[in-house]
Order: structure tokens, then C-alpha cells, then sequence
């Protein structure tokens, strides 16, 4: 018997799978705050060499997401999630070879970088394997729910990760943080040993551009939601200490409380109602939230706004993300996941820098601003998705 004909027991294994994303993200969220640290303090280098090694993960997970789902395809989502598991592991280890004493200071570093750039491979053939192997577990049809479960996986290990990584770096140094690093995928790794694999679905592969042509409304939807959470998370707290607010730092918290909340309620809506109207709603909300951040005239509607965009970015992943399995058959799913998934990590490393410009020249609410408009150009997106989705085919 499949696991997809007892879906309790199907549902438990990708329960078990988000457990292991959660720990593998860890991995990542916890050397966030840690590595510039460790670069302008520990080796004495300025503050855009410390930022470069927190981007260039980024940058080189964008730039393998092809190739994690073509590996997902072709060898099937267990192996390729595995395979990213001990790539996260050997990463870990690089950059700990970078914090050991009596590194100099340019070794260290270029050791540190290439530690970064294979962490980002990494992430990329953990998230979209495990994306292309729960999916071939429970089905096609619980889609969206898988998509629900990688985003509480994955941002409840941000909410974590960054008190804990300055935490265990103050306690036990650059070294012993990436020795937990290397640790946490491992632990993982050994969790997911026993869930069955899922066999690779044979048919002709296509070219990447081409997956794309077919799923760029949905992912245009997804990176134009992502511009609002990448500016909350890096100019709410410049936002409420130039006006002189109280609680700069309770931004993440409250859009963190508005997105796991909305997950936990509404992971289901998306195969239940379909993605893109899920997404329209959401779009809408974060839109909201995000002109009301910029509108603000005190903290409590600022902190309202933050607390309506975790409720809009919520869903609109799992919802369109959902879409986008809907659009291509089994043997393409993992390159299309991967591709959808670029466009929010474009998202995620291009606002920052592009924002941060503006804040300069017109102050910090300008850039909810761009949050709202890139919402509600998201919003339009969506519903120009919809409205292809339900074109008939012509015979």
C-alpha cells in the first residue's frame, strides 16, 4: 500500500520532513547575526565584507535552484533532500575551519565565503527535495498544505535562529556555533533515513526557460509579495527609532504571530478553494499592511500594520506555489518549484540594497511604500494568474 492511501500516516512522514527543514534552517538563521560578527569584530573587516558573506548564501542559493530540481526529478526528492543535508553539514565545517585560532585574517575569510557559498547549495537541495518528496508522499492534490508546512518550517526556524546564534556565540565562540551547525542537519539527516522513498516520475524534460514561461505570473506574485517582508525585516526598527516610537523591536513579532497564526488556520484553504484566490486575499491584506506602516502616525498602528503583513505574506506562497505544481506534470515539479521559489529569493536579496537607497533619500516610511505598491502589483499579478487558469483550452 502507498503512503498516499493512508494519508494519516503519509501526513506524519512530511510532519517528520518539516521537522528536519526546521533544523536544517536553523543552520542558517543562527549564523545570520553571528558571521558579520565574527568578520568585523574577530578578523578586523569592514561592514560590507561582513554583509557580502551573508548575501553570497543567498546569491548561490538563487543561482542552484535550477539545478536542485532538476536533481529532485531526475534522482527523486529523498536523495537530493538527503544530498543537501550533508551539504549543510560540510559547510558547517568549512566555516568552523574559518573560526579556529591562528586562521589569518584573508584565509579565514576566503575560507568563510566558500563555507557560505556551499551553505546556499545546500538550502537549495534540502528545501526543494523535501518539497518534490512530500508532495510524492500525501499527493498532489495536498499540495498547498505541504507549501504551508515548508514556510512554518522554515520561518519558525528565523524566529528562532537569531537569538539563539548570538547566544550560543557569545558562550562558545565562532567555532563551537558552526560545530552546532554542522550538527543540526546530521540529526536530520538520521530522521528521514526511514521514510520511503518516492520514485522519480520518467517523462521528456524541458527546458528551464520554458518552466518558466509557464509559471512567471505565479512567481512574479510571490517575489512581488516578498519586497514587503524584506523591507519590514530590515527598516522597522530604523523606522520606529528615527520617529522615537517605543518597541522598534517588535515588528518581527508581530508579523511572525500574523503568519504562523494565518498558517496554522488556513494551510488548507489552497486545496480546498484553489491558490489564487488565497492569494488575492492575502495580497490584498499585506497591500494594507503595508500602506499603513507607511501612513502610520504613532506605533500602535505601525506595530498593526506589521501584524497585518505577516497575515498577507502568509499564504501567498503555499498558494501559488500550488498553482505552480498544478501547471507542470510530476516529472517537472521540482525544476518548477525551483524556479518559484528564485523569484522570492530575488525578492528577498534585492530589496534590501534598493530600498535601503530610498530610505536614504526620502526616510525610512518610504519603503513601505514600495511595499505597498509592489503588494498590490502582486495583487494584480494573482488575478491575471486566475484569469488564465480559468481560460478554457482549445481543442
Amino acid at each position: 500500500m502507498s503512503s498516499t492511501d493512508r494519508p494519516e500516516l503519509a501526513y506524519r512522514r512530511v510532519v517528520t520532513l518539516t521537522a528536519t527543514l526546521f533544523l536544517s534552517y536553523l543552520a542558517v538563521a543562527m549564523s545570520l547575526p553571528a558571521v558579520p560578527v565574527h568578520v568585523v569584530q574577530e578578523l578586523g573587516l569592514n561592514n560590507s565584507l561582513g554583509g557580502l558573506t551573508v548575501g553570497i548564501a543567498f546569491l548561490s542559493t538563487i543561482l542552484t535552484r535550477n539545478y536542485a530540481g532538476v536533481r529532485a526529478d531526475r534522482t527523486g526528492g529523498k536523495l537530493c533532500m538527503q544530498r543537501g543535508l550533508i551539504l549543510y553539514a560540510a559547510a558547517g565545517l568549512i566555516c568552523l575551519a574559518a573560526g579556529l585560532p591562528g586562521m589569518p585574517v584573508a584565509g579565514g575569510y576566503a575560507v568563510l565565503v566558500a563555507g557560505r557559498l556551499l551553505l546556499g547549495l545546500g538550502e537549495s537541495l534540502t528545501m526543494v527535495g523535501m518539497v518534490s518528496w512530500a508532495i510524492g508522499l500525501v499527493g498532489h492534490a495536498r499540495s498547498g498544505r505541504v507549501m504551508s508546512l515548508v514556510g512554518i518550517g522554515m520561518y519558525g526556524a528565523f524566529a528562532a535562529g537569531g537569538p539563539l546564534g548570538l547566544a550560543l556565540l557569545d558562550r562558545l565562540g565562532f567555532a563551537g556555533l558552526m560545530g552546532v551547525c554542522t550538527v543540526l542537519p546530521l540529526l536530520g539527516l538520521a530522521a528521514v533515513h526511514w521514510i520511503p522513498a518516492v520514485a522519480p516520475h520518467a517523462g521528456q524534460r524541458e527546458s528551464f526557460w520554458r518552466i518558466i514561461g509557464r509559471i512567471w505570473r505565479a512567481g512574479a506574485a510571490v517575489g512581488l509579495q516578498g519586497v514587503g517582508f524584506a523591507a519590514l525585516g530590515a527598516f522597522f526598527s530604523l523606522y520606529f527609532l528615527s520617529r522615537g516610537w517605543p518597541h522598534a523591536g517588535l515588528g518581527l513579532t508581530f508579523f511572525g504571530v500574523g503568519f504562523v497564526l494565518v498558517r496554522l488556520l488556513c494551510g488548507h484553504l489552497p486545496d480546498r478553494i484553489g491558490g489564487t484566490p488565497v492569494a488575492i486575499a492575502s495580497l490584498a491584506v499585506e497591500a494594507g499592511g503595508q500602506y499603513l506602516l507607511w501612513l502610520a502616525p504613532g506605533p500602535v498602528p505601525a506595530l498593526a500594520g506589521a501584524l497585518l503583513t505577516g497575515i498577507g505574506c502568509s499564504m501567498v506562497f503555499p498558494a501559488m506555489g500550488s498553482e505552480v505544481v498544478k501547471q507542470v506534470p510530476p516529472h517537472l515539479r521540482g525544476t518548477a518549484v525551483g524556479g518559484f521559489a528564485a523569484f522570492q529569493d530575488l525578492a528577498y536579496g534585492a530589496t534590501g540594497p534598493l530600498v535601503g537607497m530610498l530610505a536614504d533619500a526620502n526616510g525610512y516610511s518610504s519603503v513601505f511604500l514600495v511595499g505597498g505598491l509592489a503588494a498590490t502589483l502582486g495583487l494584480w499579478m494573482a488575478m491575471r494568474a486566475h484569469q488564465m487558469a480559468r481560460r478554457p483550452v482549445a481543442a
